[in-house]
């Protein structure tokens, strides 16, 4: 790789209230600090078959009921990214709170929390890498993002960054 070229991160998102696009822009910051490329997509604003080629692609969806928002889902299955490509997923999902019967916070493994399983499955079964993911909590239906939400996006930029050698 040419040691002059800037990386290049094309980031899709669906975000619906604007906490995604928090998120997203927070990164973009991050990555730019570091001389790193990043590239802002609303999947309702970009077309499947029109993704340009990239160092990695991150992906970013909130939850609806357990799942990705179908604007998401629909995106990712119609997206064409060349197989073996590297990605990540950045969720906005809403914070696990106690059900209402057993008092339980819901787990990684509940059908109430399948946002990244099931956006990942849908990326893998096309060929594609992870490299990593993460989660922000949203705490209503229109935010406000949890407290510290900018040190995970931190986190998830610093591994981004290992992983990619920037």
């Amino acid at each position: 790789m040419d040691v002059n070229r800037k990386m290049i991160i094309e980031y899709y998102h669906a975000s619906k209230y604007g906490n995604g696009v928090k998120v997203a822009e927070e990164f973009k910051k991050l990555m730019a600090s570091k001389g790193v490329v990043v590239n802002i997509h609303h999947v309702k604003k970009t077309k499947p078959n029109e993704i340009p080629v990239a160092d990695l692609y991150v992906f970013s969806s909130p939850g609806r009921f357990g799942k990705p928002i179908g604007d998401m889902r629909g995106f990712l299955k119609k997206a064409q990214i060349a197989p073996g490509a590297s990605y990540a997923v950045l969720t906005t999902e809403m914070a696990p709170r106690p059900d209402k019967k057993t008092g339980k916070i819901p787990t990684e493994g509940s059908p109430h929390q399948k946002v990244r399983p099931i956006m990942t499955e849908i990326l893998q079964a096309k060929g594609l890498r992870e490299v990593a993911e993460e989660r922000v909590y949203v705490l209503g239906t229109k935010g406000p993002l949890e407290d510290g939400w900018q040190n995970k996006v931190d986190t998830f930029a610093k591994l981004i960054r290992s992983v990619l050698g920037s």
